[in-house]
């Protein structure tokens, strides 16, 4: 059975680059109709009304279907760092990779997916999309920090790594899931709990882990501590939602789509996937604010 794949480094540039390097993605076979809420807020009523307009002319010269737009005017809130908001509501029909293109571009508050159409895709084409994503969320977190949380994962027992053929089949045909392998960078002070604490992690997102590895790329002596930068290489299956939110999350340096070559996506979890990516990408964007309050 073929597979898809991406394997790239990225090299360290500004956001901005970053952003001008987006390239729209077509020719999937997904097609939906989606909503739009664009905000933004100041405590300039003028400056936040320039900026609405500014976001729709944009919006407009963009090389999707508009079905609806509206524009509503500035309102007081009461928010003392941000006095003054305005809403976008937009509604867009394009295939999957163009929309994705533009929650990146525009960053959205709220992402409703109102209608799927044509819903299968190949894994090559969800691959490009993917590489669109970790290309430009690896940009973010360069400038903003990283997005992968956890609480204390001392307590959670160390989960199974392997499954049989018959497993994984069965995971596929009757779940729906994808078999796919996925290449992160990864930083700590100890090999073997880097490890722990990643495959743990990989479970608590919703993660079957069939095969995992690593090896030290980097050791670094700061002070009394010592810091070491790994590679790690595992081979996974979840669903559709989850392996946009790791892409997201996580950024991998690669990712290979082993099985099916023909991906049916499901609209709730096309909209949580969305709707995840937004918020992922408002969080960071939005973190120099929240440290200033």
């Amino acid at each position: 059975m073929g597979s898809a794949s991406i394997a790239e480094k990225k090299s360290p540039s500004s956001e901005n680059t970053r952003r001008r390097n987006i390239e729209e993605c077509g020719g999937n076979m997904v097609s939906l109709t989606v909503n739009f809420y664009i905000e933004a807020a100041g405590n300039d009523r003028k400056a936040v009304e320039t900026s609405i307009l500014e976001i729709e002319k944009k919006l407009k010269e963009e090389n999707i279907s508009i079905v609806e737009i509206n524009r509503e005017d500035p309102i007081e809130t009461e928010d003392p760092n941000a006095k003054y908001s305005a809403v976008l509501e937009v509604k867009l029909r394009g295939e999957l990779g163009e929309i994705v293109t533009l929650i990146m571009r525009y960053g959205p508050s709220i992402v409703e997916v109102e209608d799927v159409k044509e819903r299968e895709i190949s894994a090559e084409e969800l691959v490009k999309i993917l590489a669109l994503i970790s290309k430009f969320m690896g940009g973010l977190m360069e400038k903003f920090g990283g997005l992968a949380a956890y609480p204390d994962l001392s307590a959670f027992p160390e989960p199974r790594v392997g499954y049989s053929e018959d497993e994984i089949e069965r995971m596929i045909i009757n779940e729906g899931l994808i078999r796919y392998q996925f290449v992160i960078e990864a930083y700590g002070k100890d090999r073997e709990e880097i490890e722990v604490n990643m495959k743990k992690a990989l479970t608590l997102e919703g993660c079957y882990i069939n095969k995992f590895a690593s090896q030290i790329i980097e050791e670094k002596d700061e002070g009394d501590l010592k810091r070491i930068k790994m590679l790690i290489a595992s081979e996974l299956l979840s669903s559709v939602e989850t392996l946009f939110t790791l892409t997201a999350k996580y950024a991998p340096i690669g990712i290979i789509i082993i099985e099916p070559d023909i991906i049916d996506i499901k609209p709730n979890e096309l909209q949580n996937a969305l709707s995840e990516l937004a918020a992922m990408i408002n969080e960071l964007i939005h973190r120099p604010l929240l440290i200033k309050r």
